[in-house]
């Protein structure tokens, strides 16, 4: 555990040992609040917290396996590993609505009267306990993960919110058996709380797999694209450049990567093109935050770029130029 933890940053070390100790507490509250009601809303919840369980022991190392600098092997870092960490946690909780809809069809179908109604005011309190810890635990595990970019600590949190959205189904449905003695609103409690946990699951699975198949971002798109148009023609800011293509980039996990081409005047040494190109790399990797850059020059077509042909025509060694192609 401490070979772990040594190389994390200590706020994320902290705040994923916190989402195991919570998620372990919750684990044998919500057992011995079933134990006690026999509720099939409280099951459904507390199979839920057995993925918490597994999630964060997987966030801890996901988060050990991230901070683990680029080598030989795995020139990319290892970031991708934060990606595969929420892929198995929504698919441990796509496992956990099935079961609890299994187990919720049964109690409909034969167990419902087996509620211990007179334990269910225990139950409730032990499930309000539940609640105020999965609420705090998430939404610090959100806000910790959006402000180091882990996407480990993030999805791990909105688990752990997903989590409290369904104790308080089951909540609801306990307060609902205890004020009518209809002791069929606990299994139709649980399948509601079966049901969010299917959309939680598939939720954390479609992104971990859209980071995984490198699918692009539309926010980093739209940030890529306005600094390099930035740089576009005489309106443009220094240092400028005729125009870019090929823009491509991806996540590895936390990290960026992204790489691009731009075009240049061709009477332009190969110092000045580079010079340009490594402030361009600079601008990008720092409002990405984490990541890397790569620009690649090529010569622009001075007989079809009219700002190559004025900044000739001028005979300026440097200027700034309209972007006329592509």
């Amino acid at each position: 555990m401490l070979k772990f933890i040594k190389n994390i940053p200590r706020i994320e070390a902290l705040a994923a040992l916190a989402s195991l100790a919570a998620s372990v507490f919750l684990l044998l509250l919500k057992f011995v609040a079933y134990y006690l009601t026999n509720s099939s809303a409280i099951f459904s919840d507390a199979l839920e917290t057995i993925a918490n369980v597994a999630a964060a022991g997987m966030a801890l190392y996901s988060l050990y396996m991230a901070h683990r600098p680029a080598d030989e092997d795995h020139p990319y870092g290892h970031g991708k590993i934060e990606f595969l960490s929420a892929g198995l946690e929504g698919s441990m909780i796509l496992t956990a609505a099935l079961v609890a809809l299994l187990r919720t069809a049964d109690a409909i179908l034969h167990r419902a009267a087996d509620l211990h109604f007179e334990r269910v005011g225990i139950g409730l309190g032990l499930m309000a306990i539940a609640l105020v810890v999965n609420g705090i635990v998430g939404i610090s595990l959100v806000r910790i993960g959006r402000r180091t970019d882990s996407f480990t600590l993030e999805a791990d949190g909105r688990h752990l919110l997903s989590d409290a959205v369904s104790s308080i189904a089951a909540i609801a449905g306990l307060i609902v058996v205890r004020l009518t003695h209809w002791n069929y609103a606990d299994p139709i409690a649980a399948l509601i709380v079966a049901a969010y946990l299917a959309f939680t699951g598939a939720k954390l699975l479609r992104g971990a797999v859209g980071g995984l198949m490198d699918q692009q971002d539309v926010k980093d798109e739209k940030l890529l694209q306005s600094i390099l148009d930035s740089h576009l023609g005489r309106a443009g800011r220094e240092p400028w450049i005729c125009s870019y293509h090929k823009l491509r980039h991806r996540h590895s996990g936390r990290y960026h990567w992204v790489d691009f081409h731009i075009m240049v005047p061709g009477h332009w040494d190969i110092r000045r093109g580079h010079d340009v190109a490594s402030a361009i790399e600079y601008e990008i990797e720092q409002a990405l935050g984490t990541g890397n850059a790569t620009a690649h020059v090529e010569p622009c077509d001075q007989n079809k770029c009219a700002a190559c042909a004025s900044e000739s025509a001028n005979g300026e060694s440097s200027g700034r130029a309209t972007n006329l192609t592509n």
